[in-house]
């Protein structure tokens, strides 16, 4: 195979911004939800997060405040239009509280996370598509295979992805699905890139280049993260109900909590406290509101703070 020469790397800063309304886990997009804030490192600007924040705030009106570095990505077929040039994708992690967006000609707008991976969201029991349309395909595509070894680790892996065979599902298992899905050939971004046949993809809605693949990465991120560091307090208003703070967890989770078992380990962790005021917002009687101790940062910044997903029982 001839060796291909690249003239060009571009470095591309991309920005995973995290909110949750209404119950919903949300990133910030443009263009109509189809991309993440994004543009091309410039030397003009005097760091990669200073850049960072110049395109987020052009495109989105949105400031940006704490984030951290989520990955790199630098494929050599992240863009199928020019072989000359070599993409670096540097992708970084914010949680923020949902704010109106204003990008200026930008179609700037919240979006809920399982519009792009609707088989993430276990809050009301498996996603049916799984069984229906995820599975047979994937079986399909490992049956399909020649070599026995090859054969039996495709088996393993969707085993473990989706938790088939009395494997559990494991929501920080993200991006693995979605990579097994792309090599299975049955995302459109795969489809689009081997100019297949795109009546058969599976629902979901995809982003050029590897947009969806930092999403799935960021999902995963986060999902992980909350177990171990109280970041969710991060999405959350100054004052919440403990209802509003499960519901939270939920959508990043994707896993519906047991209510008595989440609200103990609120309570063991020593995370929040009263304000002494009540809302009747809940629609039943008044709940209580608290808000986050911040000083528990400093309480267990050596052994850490925990958070995890309860299962029900």
């Amino acid at each position: 195979m001839p060796a291909v020469s690249v003239d060009t790397i571009e470095a591309e800063l991309i920005a995973l911004l995290v909110a949750v309304t209404d119950n919903e886990p949300r990133v910030l997009t443009i263009r109509d939800g189809s991309l993440l804030p994004s543009g091309p490192f410039e030397t003009t600007h005097r760091s990669l997060q200073a850049s960072l924040r110049a395109w987020v705030e052009q495109q989105t009106g949105h400031p940006l405040g704490y984030t951290e570095q989520l990955y790199t990505f630098a494929d050599r077929d992240r863009s199928t239009e020019d072989a000359a040039r070599r993409f670096i994708s540097i992708s970084y992690l914010g949680l923020t509280r949902q704010a109106g967006a204003s990008g200026c000609g930008h179609d700037t707008a919240w979006r809920s996370w399982y519009r792009y991976f609707p088989w993430e969201d276990w809050r009301d029991g498996a996603p049916p598509m799984i069984a229906k349309a995820i599975v047979p395909r994937l079986r399909a595509w490992t049956s399909a295979t020649v070599e026995p070894p090859r054969r039996r680790e495709r088996q393993q892996r969707v085993q473990i992805a989706f938790g088939l065979r009395g494997l559990p599902w494991n929501e920080e298992l993200v991006l693995q699905r979605y990579e097994l899905l792309f090599e299975a050939g049955l995302v459109p971004e795969a489809i689009r890139r081997s100019n297949g046949d795109e009546t058969g993809m599976l629902p979901g809605e995809p982003m050029p280049h590897d947009h969806r693949r930092i999403l799935a990465t960021g999902i995963a991120r986060l999902r992980a993260k909350i177990k171990y560091r109280p970041v969710v307090f991060e999405l959350m208003p100054a004052s919440f109900t403990l209802l509003q703070l499960q519901r939270a967890v939920e959508a990043l989770a994707g896993q519906r909590l047991h209510k008595q078992n989440f609200r103990r380990l609120i309570d063991s962790q020593a995370l929040v406290e009263e304000t002494g005021d009540v809302t009747t917002e809940t629609g039943g009687r008044p709940a209580k509101l608290f808000r986050f101790r911040p000083q528990v940062l400093l309480e267990r910044a050596v052994a850490g703070s925990k958070l995890p997903v309860a299962r029900p029982d």
